[in-house]
């Protein structure tokens, strides 16, 4: 696709450490990024500023690898870091104190039960931070889970939702964004439930963004922008048939299947 009519590179000052010039995305060319070689080192990624929160848009971004990160106030942020970490299909693991953890407790794991509230959990501020999941981007992927891209996988105990995890799913790739918890582990629980079945799925893998040890503890790592982009040039082109009724249902089964 034609870069040529990205507009003129403008300044863009609202990040706190660093005062740069970005590609000032065109609106008239929904979902028209820079080529990826081209964001920074520094901050890890950034890649332009401007275009709009539309399915159009993110979608786009997504297939490309490219995602938004921006804070109330700001215009639309769009960022590819490099390396990128990821969750490959059956390499999700749990050591034996997590295992240990997880037999001892009755959860149940269910899909797209309540999406809206999944995001409000994971809007919610933690440890007096405000949030990146400006109201405008809830919306946004409010839009897209009517339209079958965006999902959540909800942990819950007995009738209370305990635990959150959402993303969008692109053919045979799922982009996790954000999750939540209310009990100790229930993320952990989130986390690897989410894994196995989407490999019970097909799934090729989920990305996971940016590194993060709580994440490769659990059996994701790295891999470079280029390597990413290659998985997903034919991975977000496959067929997704998301399920009603997820595939781990509940934590014997996680642990089962993790065993």
């Amino acid at each position: 696709m034609s870069q040529a009519k990205i507009a003129a590179i403008v300044p863009v000052v609202s990040l706190s450490t660093h005062t740069m010039k970005l590609p000032w995305l065109n609106p008239a060319l929904p979902g028209v990024f820079p080529d990826t070689k081209n964001a920074a080192q520094q901050p890890n990624g950034l890649l332009a500023a401007g275009g709009e929160l539309t399915p159009e848009w993110l979608i786009s971004a997504y297939r490309q690898g490219i995602f938004p990160w921006f804070n109330e106030g700001e215009p639309p942020l769009w960022w590819t870091p490099t390396p990128r970490l990821v969750l490959f299909s059956g390499e999700a693991r749990a050591n034996s104190r997590t295992l240990r953890t997880l037999r001892s407790c009755d959860w149940k794991f269910k899909s797209d039960v309540d999406f809206s509230g999944v995001l409000r959990g994971c809007a919610a501020p933690r440890d007096g931070a405000g949030t990146w999941l400006t109201s405008a981007l809830q919306s946004a992927l409010i839009e897209l889970h009517g339209l079958g891209y965006a999902h959540c996988l909800e942990v819950f105990e007995q009738d209370q939702r305990i635990a959150g995890i959402y993303g969008l799913a692109i053919g045979k790739i799922f982009f996790a964004e954000s999750m939540f918890s209310l009990r100790s582990n229930a993320s952990k629980a989130a986390l690897l439930a989410l894994s196995t079945g989407l490999s019970a799925l097909g799934f090729e893998l989920m990305d996971c963004q940016v590194h993060s040890q709580h994440l490769q503890d659990r059996g994701a790592r790295e891999i470079t922008r280029s390597e990413f982009e290659a998985i997903l040039l034919s991975a977000t082109q496959l067929e997704c048939d998301w399920p009603e009724i997820w595939p781990i249902g509940d934590t014997s089964a996680l642990v089962q299947a993790l065993s």
